[in-house]
């Protein structure tokens, strides 16, 4: 199966989200290459950032899933490398 590497910047303005998005990336966690979080406390946000190695149907789903949340928003980034899984 192709594999791309993807870059997928999270943003939680509601932290009641918080469980929500970390079950996620647990779940996905097979995929992920990286991972930062920043709580950015003077603004009550916090900012995620995760980079992928994962099958395209993957990332999409995992970013649909985390998009739907409340007060949560996503954007991903794809590279042009991809590999086999």
């Amino acid at each position: 199966m192709e594999t791309r590497v993807a870059v997928m910047s999270i943003i939680i303005e509601n932290m009641e989200s918080v469980e929500q998005v970390n079950a996620l990336l647990h779940e996905y966690g097979e995929y992920i290459i990286g991972r930062m979080g920043i709580p950015y406390r003077a603004r009550k946000i916090s900012i995620i950032s995760i980079a992928l190695d994962a099958p395209q149907d993957r990332i999409s789903a995992l970013s649909g899933k985390i998009g739907r949340m409340a007060g949560v928003s996503v954007k991903t980034s794809y590279s042009s490398v991809t590999g086999h899984a």
